[in-house]
């Protein structure tokens, strides 16, 4: 063993911890906090969704240029970004009226650009380049237990101290964890790249090219039926006669699911054609939509919801392998990004979807039905691609 690969093994170790601590404190706390923060402001609690809702679009607009700095300066762009993060949540402790809050969570929805997944796996990418199955494996079974630790902490820190001090107390588990990580532990640049800085004329050749466009629309179909299908398993299950506690279990044994999806995704011969991987989620994802629609029975929901959840984890890896399988490493965090953007604004938008999709067409049953069919558009856009 080199005396490299200890220290490799230490810092992929350190960013798995780092997407733990971000994604509960960026992206899960809000969701656990907003009913405990509406009943003590006033606020209305549909509006501070909208106001999560317009964060996680901020984020989609911001993986572009994020992107593109994360393959110049990985460590510059992670630090900011949880500088920023820090910051925005103790903004949003301090928020006033909801207006004010709405305007800490546009800033939060920036920062989540910089060190979630996108920030991830554009250093995964580069640092591990044809070895980085197994890294972006662990990094996202990492984020997958985020809200297994990070929704009790903060529902207890609520009851404990209030919603306020939750925010503060998470903004210093940020401060803590993510800042020195970061600091020492991510990569200043990437020699690689040095010797070639004419990889951007190759980036918008690759951006400019139908076959890129065709790869997104597909990633963005996939990711939109399975998010508005499995985020809507409370009140769809509601629907289908459980109680509210049972529904409430659907939506954990998605999650668990997720971990399963991810490690079976590793099953995926390396020499696969790189259409391969996402054409399965599409027809898997379709087949397990329909059968979570149809289902009946806690059983049977149950079942059915691991299965979908499985799929949704392995989506997760798909996209994050999607440029470097078909266009190399080099210019990772750049495409990605552009990729990343539709993907995650419509992701974002999912949950409100699903619920207007349920009122039109009657159902939660119906709707998931429909997404059914877009994941498997889905997945025959890609096919040969």
């Amino acid at each position: 063993m080199t005396a490299a690969a200890p220290r490799s093994a230490i810092s992929l170790a350190a960013l798995a911890v780092t997407q733990v601590v971000a994604w509960g404190v960026l992206y899960y706390a809000i969701l656990v906090a907003a009913p405990a923060m509406a009943v003590e402001t006033g606020w209305d609690e549909q509006t501070i969704f909208v106001a999560i809702t317009v964060g996680l679009l901020a984020s989609a607009v911001c993986a572009v240029p994020v992107g593109h700095w994360l393959d110049k300066h990985p460590r510059r762009v992670m630090v900011i970004g949880a500088g920023v993060g820090i910051a925005a949540m103790l903004a949003a402790a301090a928020s006033p009226n909801i207006w004010w809050f709405a305007a800490s969570w546009l800033v939060c929805g920036a920062a989540q650009s910089a060190v979630l997944y996108q920030a991830a796996f554009t250093v995964i990418t580069h640092r591990y380049r044809t070895a980085r199955r197994g890294p972006l494996t662990l990094v996202t079974l990492a984020g997958g237990l985020a809200s297994t630790v990070f929704a009790p902490l903060t529902g207890w820190l609520i009851v404990e101290a209030g919603w306020r001090l939750t925010f503060v107390a998470l903004a210093a588990i940020l401060a803590v964890v993510a800042l020195p990580t970061y600091a020492f532990t991510v990569e200043r640049s990437w020699f690689h790249l040095e010797a070639q800085r004419s990889g951007d004329g190759a980036a918008q050749k690759i951006v400019r090219s139908t076959r890129f466009w065709i790869l997104t629309g597909s990633l963005a179909l996939l990711s939109f039926s399975l998010y508005a299908v499995t985020l809507a398993a409370v009140p769809a299950s509601v629907e289908k006669g459980l109680s509210l506690q049972a529904a409430a279990w659907v939506l954990g044994l998605i999650g668990a699911g997720q971990v399963l999806g991810r490690l079976l995704y590793l099953a995926v011969p390396h020499t696969a054609a790189p259409w391969i991987a996402p054409a399965i989620i599409g027809l898997l994802g379709a087949g397990a939509l329909t059968t979570y629609a149809l289902a009946t029975g806690p059983v049977a929901i149950f079942a059915t919801a691991i299965v979908a959840g499985a799929v949704r984890g392995a989506l997760t890896l798909v996209q994050a392998s999607a440029v470097s399988d078909r266009w190399g490493p080099d210019s990772y965090g750049r495409l990605n990004g552009v990729l990343s953007a539709p993907v995650s604004a419509l992701t974002a938008l999912a949950p409100g979807a699903a619920a207007l999709l349920a009122t039109a067409t009657g159902s939660y049953e119906a709707m998931a039905l429909l997404m059914a069919g877009v994941c498997a558009i889905g997945g025959l856009l890609v096919i040969r691609r």
